[in-house]
This record gives C-alpha cells, structure tokens and sequence, in this order.
C-alpha cells in the first residue's frame, strides 16, 4: 500500500504509573473509529516506557526520520513526540549523562533538526516534575497539551487531551505558519415560534466551549467586518474552515446555511452536524446529510454540554484525518502504484461529484479511456443505491464515464 504517515510515541517512566493509562486513552482514541476509514499505515501510535532489559534504563528506540525502524523498515514521514511528565521521569533525568537524561535529550535535538517532521507535544502528569528541574528544561520550550487551566462545562480530561493532540497533529501536518484550526460555526438566526431562544442559547453555549480550548472561531456575527464584501468572506471562510453546522429545525431551508455547507463539502474541508431539531424540519436538504452527525438535547431546561463537547472533539479529529489522507494522496502521487483519479476526503455525493466533473471539464484534464474512474474515499463504503445514483450520474453527464469507487479496506481487498 503506502509508506506510514504518522507515528506517534507516547513516552512516560515505568514507575510514573499514572503514565501507562493515559497511553492506553491515546492508544485506544487513534485506534478508534474516527481513524479507521483511511489507508492502512495513515496514523499508528506506539508506547515507549520500558527497555529492553527492563532494568529501570530509558524506553527502547523511537524512530524518526533519521533513523530506519526494525529490520529495516522505513520509518514515517512524520513524527511526534508525547512525554508524559511525571516525577519518576524528572528523578531519572535529573542526573547528567544518564540513561534517561541522554534520551530525553536526544529526542529534543531530534527535533531540532527536523522541525517540519518532528514535532513534540508534553503533557505533564505532575506540575511538579517540571519545576526547577533538569526535565523543565528539556521540555519547557514546547507548549504542553491538556495544560487548560480550567475544563469547559461538559468537557472532559481524556476529550481535552485527545483534542489538544489531534489539533497539535493535524496543525503540525498542514505546515502553515500559525497555523490554528478554526471552527466555522454555521447556524440559522431564526427560529421557529416554539424554539424561541433555544437557538441562541445553543449557539452561545458552543462559542463559549470552543473559547475554553486552543481551537479559533469564525462567527459572522463577531468576525465579519464593516465594510467588508460579507458574502465573499463567508465563501472564503467556509472553503479554509472546519464546519461546524448547527443544525435547528430553521437550518437546513436556510439559504445561506445551505450555501456554507456545500462549500465546504465541495472544497473537502471537515464538516459535523450538532443535531438539535426541536419540532422537526419541514423537509430538510440533500445538501446537509452525508457528514458525521452528534445528537444533542436539553435536559432541565440547559442543552447538553457534553454534547457539544462530541460534536468538537469529533470535528477536531475529521481535520485530522483530512490532513492525513492529503499527505497520503501527495505520496501516491510521488511513486506508489495506485492509479487513484479522484482523492475524495468524503464520501462522493452529487454535490461533490458534480463538482469533480465540472473541475475537469473546466480545466480540461484528462480522464482515463481504458478503465472507469477511480475514486477513492474513506471507509465506510456506500450502499448499493447510493453508489448507483453516482454511476448513473457519471454515465449522464457530458464526459460518459464508468466510475469504480473504493475504499481503503476495498482497494486492499483488490490487493491495492
């Protein structure tokens, strides 16, 4: 298939016990369905905390980019870093020259080196372990994960750590300068005579959640600019934004809120619905559905916290996974053998679909004459019928084409 992609080592010492359950939630939450979907290699997380003597001496290797894995395997395009910082880990490096003290040290100017493919993000275990310690020094320099000062109502410390890391991977991965993911809220400023301010009271409870956490926000109501074209600047967010539609019974029949979908569909950037429809909608849209969608309610008379706390967490990991598949998609496109015509970050639709075809109509490029046209998405695969509408459509449209669509799982089935 394809070369790995992204290998995370969480490192902690054996005796900071705290260490080995926080591993297993980071284990347990790239293993996890959100990453299942993409190619094989995509992300993998590996634990480093024991060597191999077990003699109490610094974890077994980690490998990067300047040094091949076992039996020669190529290591992964990207690596991070994660020590989780305990006391047992600050006594161990205290001492110059020690085992632990070298390797610490050496991941650091691994790092150094190789900036744009290494990247670390501690967390500490214990405030305490990097106070005046040799430990604070080696790590002081880089901003910790899960170090808020205070939760967000609803949030979690296992959902604040995962969050904190998947937006530090999918950041490090983007490669832009400051680069900060920003959560496009997209909602309707009407509601219907019995949500009365329901609609506003959820959509101040997701803006205040996302200011408790590291992620930016781009709110029309706060961010557009007098003076400024608003239409264009919706387009332009909504295309370099991920989207977070909050979908009440008004919003699938807005036009605008519509509009802010599809562009972001269509441009592949992330995309989840917090469903809170109250009465019901009169008949929805086609143009919403297709995208990972969390459930939220009000109990007591308070919608859900938890709730939105999914529905971001959710949202933070499909950036992710969309960085992911676009470095994936860049190395298929160097040298590996998968002759792949379309890259879809989502499930094709009409939508998107639609736009694939008129992309290559207008830009005139070429599409294959011998075999169908393949596209590739991540898991789950589409049902029959709906891969049946996309088929019919391909084949009605002005280029006539066959289209063969995949998944990872599908294309490793077929032997790549």
């Amino acid at each position: 298939m394809l070369p790995p992609v992204l290998e995370v080592f969480v490192i902690w010492h054996p005796l900071d016990i705290e260490g080995e359950q926080i591993a297993r939630e980071f284990v347990d939450h790239f293993r996890g369905v959100s990453f299942s979907g993409i190619i094989g290699g995509g992300i993998h997380v590996a634990a480093r905390s024991k060597g191999w003597d077990c003699d109490g001496g610094c974890p077994q290797p980690c490998y990067s980019v300047e040094t091949s894995g076992p039996n020669g395997l190529a290591s992964a395009e990207f690596v991070a870093f994660v020590p989780l910082l305990g006391r047992h880990m600050a006594w161990a490096v205290q001492e110059d020259g020690s085992s632990w003290n070298e390797f610490v040290v050496g991941l650091v100017e691994s790092q150094k080196k190789k900036p744009k493919q290494i990247a670390t993000f501690p967390f500490a275990l214990n405030k305490s372990a990097t106070d005046q310690t040799k430990l604070g020094e080696v790590f002081g320099s880089f901003q910790q994960i899960g170090a808020s000062p205070k939760l967000a109502d609803g949030d979690t410390e296992v959902g604040l750590r995962c969050r904190d890391l998947s937006q530090g991977l999918a950041q490090f991965l983007a490669d832009e300068d400051d680069a900060r993911l920003t959560v496009f809220l997209s909602h309707t400023k009407r509601s219907n005579l019995s949500e009365g301010k329901d609609v506003d009271e959820l959509v101040d409870g997701v803006r205040k959640f996302i200011a408790a956490t590291r992620l930016d926000e781009f709110f029309d109501a706060h961010d557009l600019q007098p003076g400024k074209d608003w239409e264009a600047e919706l387009i332009k967010n909504a295309k370099n934004s991920a989207l977070l539609a909050v979908r009440t019974d008004l919003y699938a029949s807005r036009a605008w809120c519509q509009k802010e979908v599809a562009v972001a569909k269509v441009t592949g950037m992330p995309v989840v619905t917090l469903d809170a429809l109250g009465l019901g909608e009169e008949r929805g849209s086609f143009l919403m559905d297709h995208v990972p969608r969390i459930p939220t309610h009000k109990d007591e008379g308070h919608w859900q916290q938890t709730d939105i706390s999914r529905a971001l967490n959710l949202l933070t990991d499909e950036c992710l996974k969309r960085e992911i598949w676009r470095v994936q998609k860049r190395v298929a496109e160097e040298g590996a053998a998968l002759a792949v015509d379309w890259w879809s970050s989502h499930a094709p639709e009409p939508l998107t679909l639609l736009a694939w075809i008129e992309h290559v109509l207008d830009n005139g490029d070429k599409i294959p004459n011998s075999r169908p046209v393949r596209i590739l998405h991540p898991d789950p695969p589409l049902g029959r019928d709906e891969l049946g509408v996309l088929k019919s459509m391909a084949k009605s449209s002005k280029l006539d084409f066959e289209i063969d669509v995949m998944t990872p799982r599908l294309l490793a089935m077929r032997g790549g």
